[in-house]
């Protein structure tokens, strides 16, 4: 997965301007599809015309549409090789604001294995075959050749990430890159198993909700904390097919940003916990969705300082 290739940018196109974008087009003409991530580790947001899933989605997404955009809208699903398009008027913008590059591993023909602490690197390395490992911020990235479907959470620390959807670019690492085991696989099939309809595996409890004795150094008013919470719920409610985590955390640093210049305490755990709900009611399993929210309002947090 090694870009060995370069490809010449089109006239005009400043490349040390946008590392990423460099980036990008080194990994393209490896084959490999590519998106720029903005703040936070997370796709830009769609389009008017595509927003709220309006424009029907692209045709391989699991909702397939007929949705041509070519904006960098539907996260994974923008992911490209196509240099005339990752270099466009329409994708411009987003490289600007890019903090990172990701790309599709499913569109590579890889699938990875995201070990998000010290235990998920333990079992992985007593359990499946050893392969081309990547380090990341708090464990590791275990690729392997072969796509499968993805799943989040198969187990503790645990995320099989391969079609439909993407992965932060973190360099190439290191190994020999191993066929995809069946392991792995048995662990994506083991994740297919979903609780009946309205009914949801969750330890969160019934009621969980922002109110004024939990945010007493609050400066805004009951009912605009109230409708600026509500409206996000209903926005992570709405991704019944995909990307309410990635809404999740959209809401979560929104909303935490509304705070950013009250003296404190403004009930943002009660916040969180109810926007975690909320992602947890269409599916998203629990931890992922606290990590979601975590980061959003950690990164409403730093970016008010």
């Amino acid at each position: 997965m090694t870009p060995d290739r370069t490809t010449m940018p089109p006239h005009g196109v400043n490349l040390t301007a946008s590392p990423h974008l460099k980036t990008a087009l080194e990994l393209a003409a490896a084959g490999v599809p590519v998106l720029p991530l903005r703040a936070g580790k997370v796709p830009f947001g769609n389009c008017r015309t595509c927003a709220h899933g309006a424009c029907g989605g692209r045709p391989h997404m699991k909702s397939a549409g007929t949705c041509h955009c070519p904006a960098v809208c539907h996260a994974w699903a923008a992911a490209t090789t196509d240099t005339t398009v990752i270099t466009s008027d329409a994708w411009a913008s987003a490289w600007r604001q890019a903090a990172a590059v990701a790309y599709h591993p499913g569109g590579a023909g890889l699938t990875i294995v995201d070990l998000d602490n010290a235990d998920a690197v333990a079992w992985a390395r007593q359990t499946l075959p050893r392969t081309r490992t990547v380090p990341t911020t708090r464990g590791e990235h275990w690729l392997y050749r072969g796509a499968t479907r993805s799943a989040n959470a198969v187990r503790p620390g645990v995320d099989v990430k391969s079609l439909m959807q993407y992965a932060r670019w973190l360099g190439p690492g290191t190994g020999t890159m191993a066929a995809l085991p069946p392991a792995v696989r048995a662990l994506v099939v083991k994740e297919e198993t979903t609780p009946a309809p309205g009914e949801v595996v969750s330890s969160l409890p019934e009621r969980a909700t922002w109110d004024r004795t939990v945010a007493t150094g609050c400066r805004h008013t009951d009912d605009y904390v109230r409708t600026g919470l509500d409206r996000g719920l209903a926005m992570v409610r709405a991704r019944t097919e995909s990307g309410a985590a990635s809404q999740a955390f959209g809401v979560a640093r929104f909303l935490g940003g509304q705070h950013a210049q009250c003296p404190g305490p403004c009930g943002l755990d009660a916040i969180g916990r109810q926007i975690v709900a909320a992602a947890v009611s269409v599916g998203v399993p629990e931890d992922y969705a606290h990590r979601a929210v975590t980061n959003g309002l950690q990164t409403a947090e730093e970016s008010a300082e």
